[in-house]
């Protein structure tokens, strides 16, 4: 394999590996912050699952972000490329300042920025960009709405029990996040994979759109790697600074997260694990009282989500003018 080839294959990695890094604390942060696991186990724990997550719940994610954006003759390898040099660079300073953004609005953001200013706008796929821009505007008030929801029901069950019941929350987290793990594991890697197959059929490698079961396996080894070195950053900022997380807090603020997160996967639509989780443990926390929450600490999150897309788009378009002379 030409060494551009093998040099397009570690950046996708690298990007896996960040992602994994970056959004390992949406799974832990809760159970960390509620002390129902230590933060090794639970990475630990978190890493096993992303690992095997694509093996049980398929490839629709990667087929979303690999064959629905990006029309056929603007599938390069320099867009491609683009894209996850403009979502790295996003990614690395987002986690400097410990706010968690999203990968996948970088990622997308980078997509249509790179084929924009390389092959015009109508060589992005609006009906797949409406598919992948639906599924993450509706994620995050779905798992708001949900968070508080469950949490009135947990509350309503748990009515009049004895502090022991914190026991049970704590010891469930490990099935809750657990299930997180994997949910997150079976959308965001498969992500890279979706853009690993891109780039290889851009570059005549592969004949047709189809996720090669090394591609699967490199790309669930890097964010599992990336997941058990972990982004203590932003562990810090969703397991304490929206209000003090309990065991029951962190039990159904993941319970809700997995829901949504696997269905979406599920359905091939790539949502923001960031988001979801973000809007959960929100939606948890003001269903015990709305000024229980820091709605501050929400509104500086929910000002990077919005510049996400934007912002990782002008990277690419950098990006895109640096590398078109070297890889196509």
């Amino acid at each position: 394999m030409p060494p551009s080839r093998i040099a397009f294959i570690a950046i996708a990695l690298a990007f896996d590996f960040l992602n994994g890094f970056h959004d390992s604390a949406n799974i832990v942060a809760t159970m960390v912050a509620s002390r129902a696991m230590s933060p090794w186990r639970a990475l630990l724990l978190s890493a096993a699952a992303h690992f095997i997550a694509p093996f049980l719940f398929g490839v629709a994610v990667a087929t979303t972000i690999g064959q629905e954006v990006v029309r056929p003759h603007a599938n390069t390898m320099a867009v491609v490329l683009s894209a996850l040099l403009a979502a790295i660079v996003w990614n690395l300073v987002t986690w400097f300042f410990g706010i968690p953004s999203s990968s996948s609005h970088a990622l997308v953001g980078g997509l249509v920025g790179a084929t924009i200013v390389g092959y015009g706008v109508e060589a992005v796929q609006l009906h797949g960009l409406l598919k992948i821009v639906v599924a993450l505007l509706l994620a995050p008030p779905v798992g708001l709405l949900g968070g508080y929801v469950l949490m009135k029901l947990v509350l309503f069950l748990a009515r009049g029990a004895s502090p022991r019941v914190n026991w049970f929350f704590k010891r469930a987290q490990t099935f809750t996040a657990l299930a997180l793990a994997l949910s997150h594991g079976t959308n965001d890697a498969q992500k890279t994979m979706g853009l690993i197959t891109m780039g290889l059929v851009g570059a005549g490698v592969l004949t047709e759109f189809r996720v090669p079961w090394w591609v699967i396996a490199a790309s669930a080894g890097a964010i599992s790697l990336g997941a058990v070195m972990g982004g203590w950053r932003i562990i810090r900022t969703l397991g304490g600074k929206f209000y003090k997380i309990r065991p029951v807090h962190g039990f159904t603020a993941q319970i809700t997260s997995a829901v949504v997160i696997l269905g979406a996967a599920l359905l091939g639509g790539p949502v923001s694990t960031t988001q979801v989780v973000s809007s959960a443990i929100l939606g948890v926390g003001s269903a015990e009282r709305l000024n229980k929450v820091r709605w501050g600490v929400a509104g500086n999150i929910l000002t990077t989500w919005v510049l996400t897309i934007p912002a990782s788009g002008l990277l690419a378009t950098l990006a895109y003018l640096a590398v078109r002379r070297i890889v196509m």
